[in-house]
């Protein structure tokens, strides 16, 4: 784990925590303030760290100070990561941190970073589970499109809920109405909720996508 010096004794909590889990896989938990040895041979890099979104910000208003991290983490990556290492970044702007990680990166190929979208993804199951009274496991093809933002496009044509096409499960209304701004809008409403941009949510899906990256999925 790495993060700036001053916050060096959050981080050893967050370690404390994580030892108190008693997680069966969990060997060694690392904390770090420098890039040297942070990045240190890492296979599997998770950018979670950012300036987070505020009331009333939107993502574009983060580019000037989050960009400049990006910058300095692709060249720590590029001196220290493995060649090989899988990175999903997560700090907002989310695309565009992950393009200039990837452009700093050097030595490591373009395809192994991503920027997430997988929180979008299970916004829309939820949505969609809550409104046809189902679960989330009941839930299969659904796809996001587009960039992390209030553009993207949650696509259900081609989704189905326990068996049956999703379509003739929800009404036109509902979905173009409600269930389509509240996915593309949903950082905004947990912010204004809790006062602070979405935490345990969106740790959550980065370990669903970095799970389905390297291990595949049964779906499509």
């Amino acid at each position: 784990m790495i993060d700036l010096p001053f916050a060096e004794k959050a981080l050893t909590g967050v370690r404390a925590e994580l030892h108190d889990c008693a997680f069966p896989l969990l060997d060694e938990v690392v904390c770090a303030t420098d890039p040297v040895t942070g990045f240190k041979d890492v296979d599997y890099a998770f950018m979670v760290g950012a300036k987070p979104r505020g009331p009333g910000m939107e993502r574009a208003d983060l580019l000037k100070d989050n960009g400049q991290i990006f910058v300095g983490v692709g060249k720590a990556m590029a001196d220290h990561a493995s060649r090989d290492c899988k990175t999903v970044v997560v700090g907002n702007p989310a695309n565009t941190n992950c393009l200039i990680l990837q452009q700093y990166a050097k030595g490591i190929p373009k395809e192994n970073f991503t920027a997430m979208t997988r929180l979008d993804h299970n916004r829309a199951l939820t949505q969609l589970a809550l409104q046809t009274n189902s679960k989330v496991t009941d839930i299969k093809n659904l796809c996001i499109w587009g960039n992390h933002s209030p553009t993207m496009y949650p696509d259900v044509r081609n989704c189905t809920i326990a068996g049956k096409p999703a379509l003739s499960l929800i009404e036109d209304s509902w979905k173009i109405n409600e269930f389509t701004p509240r996915v593309q809008k949903r950082g905004a409403e947990i912010i204004d909720l809790r006062g602070a941009s979405s935490a345990a949510s969106a740790g959550s899906a980065s370990i669903d996508h970095m799970r389905d990256w390297v291990s595949g999925s049964s779906e499509w």
